[in-house]
């Protein structure tokens, strides 16, 4: 498989997109801006779009979702509690910013959920907290997850913006990342750096070593 970050936008947002080498089949997880940068990447992979994965529904992950979806033909997916953060423009308005319009969902996920890109098999969690719908889609075969704004390297999402609640937050860190996610996953989350479920379980200062 392929895992290629195209950071995008003025929140430095990490744009992936993942690929199954056998297949060519791919998907584009939380394209938050700079649609042209992110075509470019598509094009370059060869990859035929299946998906385009919303981990949750703030401006700065779907800015570029329209562009991307048009350019691909793609089903874009994502938890239905984010729709009206996603009909909202993400909230963008209360940074004094727009972004272009979403269009709605094609496909609805829920917990337990799994998607078939070529070889690849993406497991839908849900872990709300830092918006209602937040999801991490989790590759248990390549011991990888994408986990959104939830959990960064030493850092977690914050929880001040509407729909946001700490204790959600804290279970689903606590209850569904470090319990249902072996020590060796890497997260790729939607800011900064890699890191993985163990090295935050021990390190980080928020939720580390609980």
């Amino acid at each position: 498989m392929s895992v290629r970050s195209i950071v995008v936008g003025m929140t430095q947002t990490n744009c992936y997109l993942v690929g199954c080498d056998e297949t060519g089949e791919g998907v584009v997880i939380d394209p938050g801006d700079n649609p042209e940068r992110i075509l470019a990447a598509i094009r370059q992979s060869g990859l035929k779009i299946r998906y385009i994965l919303n981990t949750h529904c703030h401006f700065d992950h779907i800015g570029a979702n329209g562009a991307v979806r048009e350019a691909t033909g793609a089903a874009l997916a994502l938890h239905p509690a984010e729709l009206p953060i996603l009909q909202a423009q993400g909230g963008a308005a209360l940074f004094g910013l727009s972004i272009p319009a979403s269009p709605p969902p094609d496909v609805e996920l829920s917990p337990g959920q799994v998607l078939a890109v070529g070889r690849l098999r993406f497991r839908v969690l849900h872990t709300p907290g830092h918006s209602p719908g937040s999801l991490t889609f989790h590759l248990a075969e390549q011991r990888m997850a994408f986990d959104g704004d939830v959990l960064f390297a030493g850092g977690i999402g914050r929880t001040d913006l509407p729909g946001g609640d700490w204790d959600t937050l804290m279970r689903s860190i606590r209850e569904v990342l470090f319990q249902q996610l072996p020590d060796d996953t890497v997260l790729y989350p939607g800011h900064g750096p890699q890191t993985t479920v163990g090295r935050e379980r021990r390190s980080n200062p928020w939720v580390g070593g609980r």
